[in-house]
């Protein structure tokens, strides 16, 4: 998979809040499916695909303890999206400092007279 077509499979995984709380509780710790599923007022079906989806973004990876299969949260594509809006943060960060510069610079000049003179 493409640089861009990992941004984008993050991002469109981040986009619903389900796998947003999913991911939260995987950062608490593995768990499986049913542990998953528990706060949800959804089927279990339903949580799977949030989870494929999950997985398919690399956000998640599954792991096997005998019967269980419990899913972990993986760092990298996060990094990624955070190394990606980290640009553009640092990007409108200067854009604002040098318009406070500009603004700066405005404000100590003195104003122009508007009178003429004779």
């Amino acid at each position: 998979m493409k640089p861009s077509e990992r941004l984008d499979a993050t991002f469109a995984a981040l986009a619903d809040p389900t796998r947003r709380a999913i991911l939260a509780r995987l950062a608490l710790g593995e768990a499986s499916v049913a542990e998953l599923a528990a706060p949800f007022d959804m089927s279990q079906p339903a949580i799977s695909k949030h989870l494929k989806v999950l997985e398919q973004a690399g956000l998640i990876s599954r792991g096997q303890d005998a019967q269980r299969r419990p899913r972990k949260i993986e760092g990298g594509p996060m990094q990624e999206a955070v190394a990606w809006l980290e640009e553009y943060r640092q990007f409108w960060e200067r854009r604002y400092e040098a318009l406070d510069t500009l603004l700066g610079q405005l404000q100590a000049k003195p104003p122009k007279s508007k009178r003429k003179r004779h």
